[in-house]
């Protein structure tokens, strides 16, 4: 991996990184200012942003990409019977919505639009969000997402999973864990390398649409 974020490029293979996380963060507070300034350096070179169209760290994500020049492109749901859900916030201006019917098509449509992924602290819906990035990253080990962890508590979630669940060796090598947005940046660089050598080969593509006619309606 790259020692400085000097050494990083403009991203030519990842065009989409999909942000996941806490909906409650706050302007202001780590987390919240973490997601933005990751977003804003990633923007920086030319990659796009894919979030939940919420607030928090969606928002964060949002705001970060535009300071950095870039875009923002979310994925939402209006929920009908769901209480407990913080749905569209009217202060996350993205460049491009994509309305899903459910809150399981969401959480797909943004796992297939994001090239890869960095998942920062949040509820039980970042948690499910991870659990099926991890899951499909361990089913298609080589061929993956690249999956960042946001956070050094990422360390002790994952060490207790290898302690206490059935986990194959191979499951704890398809992510990378980074605690600052200059490693998160160096981290998804690194990947960018990788796939230019041809060492690493997910797919990027879905059927052969990119993340522009996916928002095709």
């Amino acid at each position: 991996m790259v020692n400085d974020v000097s050494e990083v490029g403009k991203f030519e293979r990842i065009k989409a990184v999909s942000f996941l996380g806490y909906a409650d963060a706050q302007e202001g507070d780590e987390l919240f200012e973490s997601a933005k300034e990751t977003a804003r350096m990633m923007a920086e070179h030319g990659v796009i942003n894919v979030n939940g169209g919420g607030p928090g760290v969606m928002r964060a994500a949002t705001e970060g990409a535009h300071e950095g020049g870039g875009k923002a492109y979310v994925a939402t749901f209006y929920p009908k019977h769901i209480e407990t859900f913080e749905g569209k916030d009217p202060l996350n201006k993205a460049d491009k919505e994509i309305v899903m019917n459910t809150y399981l098509d969401r959480t797909l449509k943004l796992l297939e639009l994001g090239n890869a992924y960095v998942i920062f602290n949040g509820g039980t819906g970042t948690v499910s969000e991870f659990g099926m990035a991890w899951g499909l990253a361990k089913l298609y080990i080589g061929h993956h997402k690249p999956l960042i962890l946001y956070g050094e508590f990422w360390h002790e979630i994952l060490e207790s999973f290898a302690a206490n669940m059935h986990i194959r060796p191979e499951a704890l090598r398809v992510y990378r864990i980074v605690s600052t947005p200059e490693d998160a940046l160096k981290a998804l660089w690194h990947y960018e390398q990788e796939l230019k050598k041809g060492m690493y080969k997910p797919e990027l593509k879905k059927n052969g649409v990119d993340i522009e006619t996916a928002f095709r309606n």
